[in-house]
């Protein structure tokens, strides 16, 4: 096992990507601590599973919007199991808006994504590293996005907040090195109930990607078990996970 006897935390760990997440580093042997805002009984459902194959999990609410929160969450992790290895910001929130309509996008819109996206990640790297430093370092991953290469996302503000966090993950590589290693995925159309896309988009995703398909929740949770556990000489980077679908559209566009 890769993770054995390692600790981790997986924001917005009780669906979609950061279920798969949860699993996956379970499975290799790390004790996860689930973090949900809402959604209990899948987080619940979450930890019953991992449980139910031998692993160690731990459900816990906490809005990553709120220090408070998240500096109680990673205080748990420390009181729990007394360190911390792995800290996965997989959190995120978007609401479908068309990017031309600028007054649909309001400054509700606005805070929620970037609190979330962004200031919650920086929240929760804050409140890890003391603890990550406590046992010898660990590593980051933060879950970013494909939008932010190509700012055609759900929201002219969810790709932008996407692309800070790119921006963010160099910063604390540099800032956190070298005992902490900070790196980022960036998944594109991956078919979960996030945001609420239509069935067409990831339809029509699968129709134009290269490779003629789409990335899925255990590709998402491969690459962060890569940078996690495999990639002890990789730190500020960022990882496409879209079936590149990303570097076809960038090609397309530099076409005279």
């Amino acid at each position: 096992m890769k993770l054995a006897g390692r600790v981790a935390i997986v924001t917005g760990g009780a669906t979609g990507m950061g279920r798969a997440i949860c699993a996956l580093l379970a499975r290799e042997g790390a004790s996860v601590l689930v973090n949900y805002r809402s959604s209990a009984a899948a987080a619940n459902d979450v930890v019953a599973d991992i449980e139910g194959q031998g692993g160690t999990a731990l459900a816990h609410a906490a809005d990553v919007q709120s220090d408070p929160d998240v500096r109680a969450m990673v205080d748990l992790v420390g009181d729990r199991w007394g360190r911390l290895d792995v800290l996965v910001n997989n959190a995120g929130w978007s609401k479908v808006t068309p990017h031309a309509n600028l007054e649909a996008l309001t400054d509700e819109i606005w805070d929620r994504t970037l609190n979330t996206n962004l200031r919650g990640a920086f929240y929760c790297c804050r409140a890890a590293v003391p603890l990550m430093r406590r046992n010898g370092g660990g590593c980051i991953v933060n879950n970013a996005s494909a939008s932010a290469y190509t700012a055609a996302g759900s929201t002219i503000v969810y790709s932008a907040s996407k692309a800070a966090m790119v921006n963010m993950t160099k910063s604390l590589a540099r800032a956190l090195a070298p005992d902490i290693r900070v790196n980022a995925v960036a998944p594109g159309l991956v078919q979960t109930r996030f945001a609420g896309w239509p069935q067409e988009a990831f339809d029509s995703g699968r129709e134009s990607s290269p490779l003629g398909c789409i990335a899925s929740v255990e590709d998402v949770a491969r690459t962060v078990l890569f940078l996690a556990a495999d990639a002890p000489a990789i730190t500020a980077e960022t990882i496409l996970v879209d079936c590149g679908a990303t570097a076809l559209a960038t090609a397309r566009s530099r076409r005279p």
